[in-house]
């Protein structure tokens, strides 16, 4: 299949890219979010930047939506109408904002575009109304076993932590830098010191490293820090316990279920995780124990393999003109997918 997507969540999609299909991604001269195509990425070579304005709309079997705004666009661009008159199914990364309990999600009203929420606990809290979900988590390509933990510091990932601030658990570093020296991987970070008060001796920026480099180099840190309150499942932890690390995290969304007993420490006390972060920096043995484990439930949960999986399967029951002949696209029954 011809599948059109824009580059919005970069680790996302360099699992998605990687699976059987052809991936048209949409490129601008001054790039942006409307416009990053590959961005130097070294993706396989079925994945093509192309000029939205210059597709033919007939040379697209289905559209990969992630934000709500690409809907009108390609109507604008491209004459369809995804949904009615282009097969498209749309991919929400992200938790719910504002009032959780009862916030709709904004396809909610439809039926004719499936919603594929990249966990459970998105697919439980948002109210997806009537439109048609599914759940396909996470996969990852292996980077390999990597972990060493020779740095007694605690590794932590995270974009943006300053404008994010309360929701990727910025306000908790400080506590946590008291028992460990912090190393942070990610963009976005200047004025992470200013903001925590951290002592230049207990902060690292490391800043937004290439893939291969940020593994090898968190990999070294003892212990990975997952502080997020409200992420839906950051991919730097599943790349962490995939790398061998032991994992501390926040009992929060859907790190509970993403890591098993044994594999690290997930909890809503912020204590209990600090005496976790002490004890595990002075017993390298235990730390590398729980690595072991982190790994081996990550390759069984999370491999890139079931994940390609899971979206062939979901791809395969769209409605295509090009690959389905005497087939029309018709609307989604008012159901959940199963």
């Amino acid at each position: 299949m011809r599948i059109l997507l824009w580059h919005v969540h970069g680790s996302w999609t360099d699992a998605f890219v990687r699976g059987r299909h052809e991936y048209l991604l949409p490129v601008l001269p001054e790039g942006g979010p409307w416009g990053l195509g590959r961005a130097g990425r070294n993706w396989p070579a079925a994945v093509s930047e192309v000029t939205l304005a210059a597709l033919d709309a007939d040379s697209i079997d289905a559209v990969v939506l992630q934000r709500p705004e690409e809907i009108d666009e390609v109507q604008r661009v491209l004459g369809r109408r995804p949904g009615t008159e282009l097969p498209a199914v749309y991919v929400e990364h992200n938790t719910p904002k504002g009032d959780v309990p009862w916030t709709s999600h904004p396809l909610s009203g439809q039926n004719n575009i499936p919603i594929v929420h990249v966990t459970h606990f998105n697919d439980l809290f948002w109210d997806s109304g009537v439109a048609p979900t599914a759940v396909i988590e996470h996969g990852i390509p292996d980077p390999g076993y990597l972990y060493t933990g020779e740095s007694p510091d605690l590794g932590v990932v995270v974009n943006e932590p300053v404008r994010r601030g309360r929701v990727t658990g910025t306000d908790l570093l400080a506590r946590f830098a008291s028992v460990a020296p912090l190393q942070v991987f990610g963009m976005g970070g200047d004025g992470l010191m200013a903001e925590t008060g951290i002592y230049p001796s207990r902060l690292k920026l490391r800043g937004d490293l290439p893939t291969p480099s940020l593994h090898h180099e968190l990999a070294r840190c003892r212990v990975y820090l997952h502080p997020m309150r409200w992420t839906s499942l950051g991919l730097s932890l599943l790349e962490a316990m995939h790398l061998g690390m032991p994992v501390l995290a926040l009992a929060t969304t859907e790190a509970a279920r993403a890591v098993p007993r044994g594999a690290g420490v997930v909890s809503t006390e912020v204590e209990e995780l600090r005496r976790w972060a002490h004890r595990l920096i002075l017993d390298p043995e235990e730390a590398r124990q729980m690595g072991t484990v982190a790994r081996e439930a990550a390759l069984a949960n999370y491999s890139l393999d079931a994940f390609l999986g899971g979206w062939d399967e979901l791809l395969d029951g769209l409605p295509c003109r090009r690959f389905r002949s005497g087939q029309v696209l018709v609307p989604a029954q008012e159901r959940k997918m199963q």
